[in-house]
């Protein structure tokens, strides 16, 4: 066997291997999100992460990789290995929007979103950091360094996000005569399975994004990628614990994982080009970010049953700049510019769509329906009917 045919072959399995740990991401959304509603609307949300899955990456196969990439044409591994790869992406924007919408979004016109996400929104912004570039050599030309999307997965699930909450509200009796009323989660080692499956997921992520495996060179990049993704985690994890000790005296496991996956949203930006000790500060930053900007947003009445807003948009942009803090080919400028042309664009097209969207079919549930739950009114199965029947 050529050397280039073993190495084409290589890759394309690591490709594929690397593909299959983002796509368990979606068990670990589905799970996670499950675990932090209320029972009563556990069905709905594993409904959304399902759908979100096969619409959004059926709208990037008919429509959406070729506006990111130009073409179909890969000269180091198979293209099918590539686009699936990229495809696994693709669900993970509209996955953020719709952990933060939990219990009042309605399905069919979350779904009617994720095919403008997955087939124009999302390549769009891939086009001009990943892909093709159709806007290279203008003013808004962005030269943003981003691995794995700290920008142009997580913001911008994050902004889009944003833009949901403002036109659909908060949950009903989230927030009553000017106080947060606290909405406890319903299963708690869901919780811990989602987020951890998201971790190991997030090896594939970075660790995928790497490109290649099939030297020496690349094989230590990729396995040093994986240490510093792993290692924002753990940081991310330990100071959000920390915090919440000093302040309330309790470890709240749901911060602490959420801490963990604040750090690991800002290492993906450039957890390839780091020394293994920087990615503490990374993850110790963002962990701290995600405890302190959860009540920030409540004081807002940004409802996010699932605080993906603190962990993905905050985060995201947190990430992309320390790329261009901590490593010196890094331009901070370009870093600063590609999240504002991002963020800019991508809620203002996400808000237009999401308005006109509900302008036909209405987004939020009734508060009769909230109430009830969004089992039974959105999918006619209940996840739990035997303990809703006990109480």
């Amino acid at each position: 066997m050529a050397e280039a045919d073993f190495k084409y072959i290589l890759d394309t399995f690591f490709t594929l291997f690397a593909m299959v740990l983002i796509i368990f991401m979606v068990p670990g959304f589905a799970m996670l999100e499950a675990g932090l509603v209320r029972t009563k609307n556990v069905s709905a949300v594993l409904t959304i992460n399902v759908m979100i899955y096969a619409v959004a990456s059926l709208a990037f196969l008919l429509v959406g990789y070729k506006l990111a990439f130009g073409s179909w044409d890969s000269v180091t591994n198979s293209i099918w290995a590539v686009f699936m790869f990229q495809m696994a992406f693709v669900g993970k924007t509209v996955n953020i929007m719709s952990g933060g919408v939990s219990e009042r979004v309605r399905i069919i016109p979350l779904a009617v979103f994720t095919i403008v996400m997955g087939a124009v929104i999302y390549p769009l912004v891939v086009n001009v950091s990943w892909g093709a570039d159709m806007i290279k050599g203008t003013l808004f030309d962005i030269e943003m360094y981003d691995l794995a999307g700290s920008t142009v997965i997580h913001s911008t699930g994050g902004w889009a996000l944003l833009a949901a909450i403002i036109i659909i509200g908060a949950r009903k009796g989230r927030y009553v005569e000017g106080k947060i009323r606290v909405i406890p989660a319903s299963n708690i080692p869901l919780v811990v399975l989602g987020a951890l499956l998201l971790w190991i997921g997030w090896f594939g992520f970075n660790g995928g994004s790497v490109g290649s495996i099939s030297s020496v060179e690349n094989a230590n990049l990729v396995a040093k990628t994986i240490m510093n993704t792993n290692t924002a985690g753990l940081a991310g994890a330990i100071i959000a614990g920390i915090i919440m000790y000093v302040r309330y005296k309790l470890l709240d496991i749901t911060m602490i994982l959420n801490g963990a996956l604040g750090g690991l949203v800002a290492i993906t930006a450039a957890a390839n080009y780091y020394d293994m000790y920087t990615p503490i500060f990374i993850g110790l930053v963002g962990g701290a970010l995600v405890v302190f900007a959860v009540p920030v947003f409540d004081k807002f009445k940004l409802d996010d049953p699932v605080g993906a807003l603190s962990v993905h948009l905050v985060n995201g942009i947190w990430g992309t700049l320390a790329a261009g803090i901590f490593v010196e080919s890094i331009s901070f400028m370009a870093q600063l510019k590609g999240v504002v042309l991002i963020g800019i664009f991508t809620f203002s097209i996400s808000y237009i769509a999401l308005y006109l969207i509900n302008k036909i079919s209405v987004f939020r549930a009734s508060d009769d329906n909230q109430l009830e739950g969004m089992d039974i009114n959105e999918c006619g199965v209940e996840a739990y009917p035997e303990f809703k029947r006990a109480i």
